[in-house]
């Protein structure tokens, strides 16, 4: 069954927009990955962290993956990026967040769907809008959502 997933795409340090585009290729290509559409990209402060300016998207693609083994595939890109974890909301090279998964609703160690802090953050809902604009989450609509977010998109790129 193909199913149709979101991932949060955000790097804040090197060549940030360069390197989410390389990340959608090889996301694209992926086995069990079609169809990929990448959202617009936005700037954005960082958000309970320092460092530089956040580049951010969201990806949308559609599936035959199982969630759990696409988490981990997004996870190997990331590390192929550089990415390190000295810290939580260290600055990253890339990080990549499986979002939303079809309907799916998990919470286990690894993997929690939806992503349970996406509907507070603009630089994810804003994107999401671009891609799904009469998306609707469990807690409102994104237009009714982005509204009452605390942070604030900087610029579209």
């Amino acid at each position: 069954m193909t199913v149709t997933a979101y991932i949060g795409m955000g790097a804040n340090l090197g060549d940030a927009q360069a390197t989410l585009l390389a990340a959608t290729k090889e996301i694209s290509v992926l086995p069990g990955v079609a169809n990929a559409k990448l959202s617009p990209l936005y700037r954005s402060a960082p958000v309970d962290a320092g460092g530089p300016d956040y580049i951010n998207g969201v990806l949308q693609v559609s599936t035959t993956m199982q969630p759990e083994t696409l988490l981990r595939a997004l996870q190997a890109i990331e590390n192929g990026h550089g990415r390190q974890r000295p810290y939580r909301h260290a600055p990253r090279t890339l990080d990549l967040d499986l979002l939303l998964f079809g309907r799916e609703v998990r919470n286990t160690d690894f993997l929690t769907l939806p992503h349970p802090r996406m509907h507070e953050r603009a630089f994810v809902l804003m994107p999401l809008r671009d891609l799904a604009p009469g998306m609707m989450l469990a807690q409102g609509s994104l237009e009714e959502l982005l509204a009452a977010c605390p942070d604030q998109l900087l610029s579209r790129i």
